[in-house]
């Protein structure tokens, strides 16, 4: 079965994506009751929309969030900034919106959320940076527009998609305001697709050394 949902029980088989219509916060608070401790499926919800989607992503979706996490990293070291990354995460506007981005960091807003077990959007401020991984799934950028955050980066197809939030809603541009002097867009899916069929190690190793010529 796809999907199975109980009183104590919510499961989604692998590479899986469902969406739930006409739905309430409640319905997704409930979700997220049942699904417990445990990080899938993943589960967003769209006070616009009234829809829940549901998706558990394949291993291949790990390797390449991997990835792309600590490449972030490694520009983040190169740039000498600092950094908190957190991963899975719960990220909520009560009754508008809950998302959970494969991935995300603060970097300007760090210190705001330093010694923090959970981040709370009523008092704390969004993440800077979100990641989504597209392999099976489709992430709709407006699942984000209620909760903010300043970039958000959809790697889909061996592209990366980069969209600003100018305060109203996503806009797509060609570069990054975090990385503005590194063409991101073009470089990531590169060192992405190279760990993927090359290794990790090597991947992350020539990125490092690239980056210094």
């Amino acid at each position: 079965m796809l999907v199975t949902v109980s009183q104590d029980t919510l499961t989604l088989s692998p590479g899986s994506e469902v969406i739930l219509r006409h739905q309430t916060w409640d319905d997704y608070e409930h979700l997220l009751k049942i699904r417990n401790n445990r990080t899938h499926p993943k589960i967003y919800f769209n006070a616009s929309t009234h829809e829940i989607l549901l998706m558990t992503p394949l291993p291949s979706h790990g390797k390449r969030i991997d990835t792309l996490r600590d490449l972030v990293k490694i520009l983040l070291r190169h740039q000498g900034k600092d950094w908190e990354c957190f991963d899975p995460i719960t990220l909520k506007r009560f009754a508008e919106a809950g998302v959970e981005p494969d991935t995300c960091f603060y970097i300007k807003n760090r210190q705001a959320i330093l010694g923090k077990e959970k981040i709370d959007l009523s008092v704390d401020p969004p993440p800077d940076l979100a990641i989504e991984v597209d392999l099976t799934s489709t992430t709709k950028v407006n699942d984000y527009q209620a909760i903010a955050i300043p970039e958000v980066w959809i790697y889909r197809r061996g592209n990366l998609l980069i969209y600003l939030f100018d305060e109203e809603q996503y806009q797509a541009s060609d570069t990054s305001s975090i990385f503005s002097e590194i063409d991101v867009r073009n470089l990531l899916p590169k060192y992405t697709e190279l760990a993927w069929n090359e290794g990790s190690s090597v991947a992350l190793r020539q990125f490092e050394q690239d980056l210094e010529l």
